[in-house]
């Protein structure tokens, strides 16, 4: 998809109704906490650092700034037309997702935290957040050049987690990584145990906010393994829990935890790959 087509899709996704992030005002410091937390344990930084990037088609200094700026302004025109100009001028899309959607997330919480934004305002950002991710999706294969796997993957955060931009955003590497994807970002809509055993997944991939959550995760990982079509099955996690504290992942009996996004899919595909050599 071109850059321009790509900016269409973006425009389009804007007048879609309905697409504003459900918060409710008392809930919104939790959602917004849970979100920073989300994208600094899973998402940044999404990109090797060591990885070329030709200086014409970096960001700038000021452009999340200006980002930020425009997803807080009234209306779509501004946040519309910078979008379709970092395109433009050839930022790929893994830039634009990790360097500017994720950092904004972060700065929006920040500035909430510091009463400097309104929550009406917030909301707002929040969605157009979500809908340039999700209007941006179709260019990052485009950008990534990868080969198609055919493997499946099931990804959903644990009970209770209220966060979705930072699964989203894996999701979307595992995608464009050439698998098949359920991701389910409501957490009350499924029982992993059950669709485990109804259907074939090579991976699960859970996030987890908290450390309230590693008794079920524990206690899950088990009960999905035992209940798994596929013997072999693979079981990622992430989020901060585990960005600060890699080595519980072990502990929580998943197979491993990626530093962030991008290595989530190479790494699923070396366990599935080494699974399969040992039966």
């Amino acid at each position: 998809m071109s850059p321009a087509a790509c900016a269409a899709r973006v425009d389009r996704l804007s007048t879609v109704e309905g697409d504003q992030v459900a918060l409710c005002e008392s809930h919104l410091p939790q959602h917004l906490a849970r979100l920073v937390r989300s994208i600094e344990g899973e998402v940044v930084p999404l990109l090797a650092r060591g990885t070329r990037v030709d200086p014409d088609a970096a960001l700038q200094p000021d452009d999340l700034d200006r980002f930020i700026e425009f997803t807080l302004a009234p209306g779509d025109a501004g946040w519309l037309e910078m979008v379709g100009q970092l395109r433009e001028r050839g930022v790929p899309v893994e830039l634009i997702y990790l360097d500017l959607l994720a950092p904004a997330a972060r700065r929006l919480g920040e500035m909430w935290e510091q009463d400097l934004v309104m929550f009406s305002d917030v909301t707002v950002a929040l969605g157009r957040l979500h809908r340039i991710m999700r209007g941006l999706s179709p260019s990052l294969g485009h950008d990534l050049h990868v080969p198609v796997e055919g493997r499946r993957a099931l990804l959903l955060p644990a009970p209770g987690e209220q966060h979705t931009f930072g699964l989203s955003m894996v999701a979307e590497f595992f995608r464009h990584a050439g698998w098949e994807v359920v991701c389910e970002l409501d957490s009350r809509s499924i029982d992993p145990v059950r669709r485990v055993r109804r259907e074939w997944f090579d991976v699960v991939g859970v996030s987890v906010g908290v450390d309230a959550r590693l008794d079920w995760l524990r206690e899950g990982v088990t009960m999905m393994r035992r209940a798994s079509r596929n013997r072999g099955l693979a079981v990622l996690v992430g989020g901060p829990v585990f960005a600060l504290h890699p080595e519980r992942a072990a502990e929580a009996g998943a197979d491993g935890t990626a530093r962030d996004a991008r290595e989530a899919p190479e790494l699923a595909s070396r366990l599935v790959a080494a699974k399969a050599g040992r039966r």
